[in-house]
């Protein structure tokens, strides 16, 4: 990973120096690194739980393809997967205009998807949150930041 770009940066700081260290998750990996790096009196500070985990009945499907390929690659496995009744789908986007995009072309091709990410307002946000709950939109693309923190059950 990225672990021989920070041990590299932290090789060229003074000794004296004040480090913290924010992460999303805490692998051992991370855990190690933080050990090798931090001098004494670490305070750490968790918000949530440690055993976080994924649902054991999401499936994530990743496929790697050029872009030219992508929407056929997409509209091929989307009609694999809502062949099966009561599925789900989550699409995920680098980019709130990409959300878009993406959203109003698979509506055009009949699929019942809506977007989410941050420049919606929040009463829209809630809306297309409780579609996606209910199964009246069983496509639901966001951009990995609006996906932070979601709990769809």
């Amino acid at each position: 990973g990225f672990e021989p770009q920070i041990r590299k940066i932290v090789g060229q700081i003074r000794p004296d120096r004040q480090t913290l260290m924010f992460t999303a998750t805490w692998p051992k990996e991370v855990e190690s690194i933080a050990r090798d790096f931090m001098q004494h009196d670490v305070v750490r500070t968790q918000v949530g739980s440690q055993s976080l985990k994924a649902v054991k009945t999401v499936v994530q499907h990743v496929e790697v393809c050029e872009d030219a390929t992508k929407p056929r690659a997409l509209q091929r496995i989307l009609h694999q997967i809502i062949d099966r009744s009561g599925s789900k789908i989550i699409i995920f986007t680098e980019t709130k205009r990409n959300a878009d995009m993406l959203t109003k072309n698979m509506r055009y091709d009949g699929f019942p998807a809506l977007a989410i990410h941050g420049d919606k307002q929040q009463s829209e946000r809630d809306w297309v949150l409780q579609q996606f709950k209910t199964g009246a939109s069983t496509i639901l693309v966001a951009t990995d930041v609006a996906a932070r923190g979601l709990d769809i059950k």
